[in-house]
């Protein structure tokens, strides 16, 4: 029954009576959990940024003042670090159910997807830079220096980022506004995300998009969507337990622009693309890969799929897909000698053309499989 009440109508038709796929499992809960550790981790940012100093002779010990000198601010400073692995996990199981679902028929809510995906990459980035510590700050030269390769401006852009001619105070000043900023725009993002999905379904494994054969999201997915629980029991027993053995042992070193680390690692949840980078000798060439890396997947929304995604072939696809970008992972973390640098020459081929497989094989489905 509908209220006179507009937002009434709206929450009611996102939570209650949107109509649901009755084989949905626990992969459909992802997506949920994505939209709660957002809001977990702009509740923790908000509270941190009350204490932070975005200065760079001031960041790195504003960041230990948070540690030991606000009250109960540790706790908030390892939640928000760990909420950020937290994020990707969940969002990379997000992706893999999508191409195992074959999500990409929905075509704007794939592409939204991908949005706020590269989007949440760039924050993350933005964030580790904050801790002002040696790993985050030569993260910073580097990534940052990568936009050089844009031709003409190139140069320009790196500059006007940098807010001179390297990374200094200005910088960090620049990465945390919009480090503060940018997940306002996501959440609007993300609800236009549910909208577009809430118009078109979710795409399940008997692939019923009638809502004749439907039921209510509410309550029986309410009890389904309960599972996430248990993540956050998990994640709070290993913060709590583990707090820094997903992080660099070179973030409790403050950041010296004379010398830089040994060994430069990004965080885990960039260690593919990371790979991918360091295994073309070019620059120009190495970038765009980088950018390939995640652009090509925007590609599949020209792909009018007619199989089922319960067939063997896509599922194949997919698997070797995850099992190249896990692998690809693990070499961004080695040293950058052999046989780790033709190894990640030969995932990064294996990796590009598994997506191009998937595109084409899909792309010609309706002469394949029909």
């Amino acid at each position: 029954m509908k209220s006179k009440n507009n937002i009434f109508n709206f929450v009611n038709s996102l939570i209650v009576t949107l109509p649901t796929s009755k084989n949905l499992n626990v992969n459909w809960n992802y997506g949920s959990m994505l939209g709660m550790v957002l809001v977990f981790q702009i509740l923790t940012g908000t509270f941190l940024a009350f204490y932070y100093t975005a200065d760079g002779t001031m960041a790195f010990n504003a960041v230990q003042y948070i540690m030991y000198e606000v009250n109960y601010g540790w706790i908030f400073r390892i939640f928000h670090s760990n909420g950020a692995s937290l994020f990707f996990i969940f969002i990379y199981l997000h992706i893999f159910k999508g191409l195992f679902m074959m999500s990409y028929r929905l075509k704007k809510v794939w592409m939204s997807g991908l949005t706020i995906y590269l989007l949440v990459m760039m924050e993350a980035f933005m964030g580790y830079v904050l801790v002002w510590a040696q790993m985050s700050f030569w993260a910073a030269v580097v990534i940052t220096s990568l936009l050089s390769v844009i031709p003409i401006w190139g140069s320009s852009i790196v500059m006007w980022i940098w807010s001179g001619f390297g990374v200094t105070s200005a910088t960090l000043k620049f990465f945390f506004v919009v480090h503060f900023l940018l997940p306002w725009g996501l959440l609007i993002l993300v609800l236009l995300h549910l909208v577009f999905l809430h118009s078109t379904g979710s795409t399940s494994s008997l692939y019923c998009h009638g809502d004749y054969d439907k039921i209510c999201f509410g309550p029986d997915y309410w009890n389904k969507d309960s599972y996430n629980i248990v993540f956050w029991l998990v994640f709070v027993v290993f913060s709590l337990f583990y707090p820094y053995n997903l992080g660099d042992p070179e973030m409790f070193i403050e950041a010296d622009p004379m010398m830089s680390p040994v060994h430069i690692v990004p965080e885990w949840y960039f260690l593919f693309a990371y790979a991918i980078l360091r295994a073309i000798p070019n620059k120009v060439l190495g970038v765009i890969a980088l950018l390939m890396s995640i652009v090509l997947f925007y590609f599949f929304v020209f792909i009018n799929n007619y199989t089922s995604c319960l067939v063997k072939l896509n599922k194949f696809l997919v698997f070797s897909f995850i099992i190249s970008a896990v692998v690809l992972s693990w070499l961004g973390q080695c040293l950058v000698e052999e046989p780790f640098t033709t190894l990640s020459s030969v995932f990064s081929m294996i990796y590009f053309c598994l997506i191009v497989l998937l595109m084409f094989v899909f792309y010609f489905s309706k002469n394949l499989f029909i």
